[in-house]
């Protein structure tokens, strides 16, 4: 019996193992199954999307400080994050993957890249 591509059914030559018959169907099969699956899940990843990119234009070094105001003017959302470190001696730090922030006295933050 002939193994027929998992996407568009097509008989297929090749591997055992091949589940796809060429790239097309392989990256069509993805990128329908990763899709977001409504408008909450698309709605927060784009502003946790969004986050990123603006911790990483004010953090281009693994360090660097900066104000609300600016985070805020950016467009930056402090209620979209994915991850909260606290350190040993209490210290919380609020990171969109490996892009972190720090609020500091003053309405300043320190923002911090973890590289692990």
């Amino acid at each position: 019996m002939q193994k027929q591509c998992v996407e568009c059914g097509e008989a297929m030559r090749g591997r055992a193992d091949k589940k796809f018959c060429g790239d097309y169907c392989r990256n069509a099969y993805n990128n329908r199954l990763n899709k977001d699956a409504n408008n909450l899940m698309r709605n927060v990843n784009n502003r946790l999307r969004k986050n990123y990119r603006i911790l990483q234009r004010l953090n281009p070094e693994k360090k660097s400080k900066t104000t609300k105001h600016k985070l805020e003017n950016l467009g930056f959302d402090f209620t979209y994050f994915t991850s909260i470190y606290t350190t040993k001696k209490g210290t919380v730090y609020y990171f969109v993957y490996d892009q972190g922030y720090l609020p500091l006295e003053n309405d300043y933050f320190a923002l911090v890249k973890n590289n692990s």
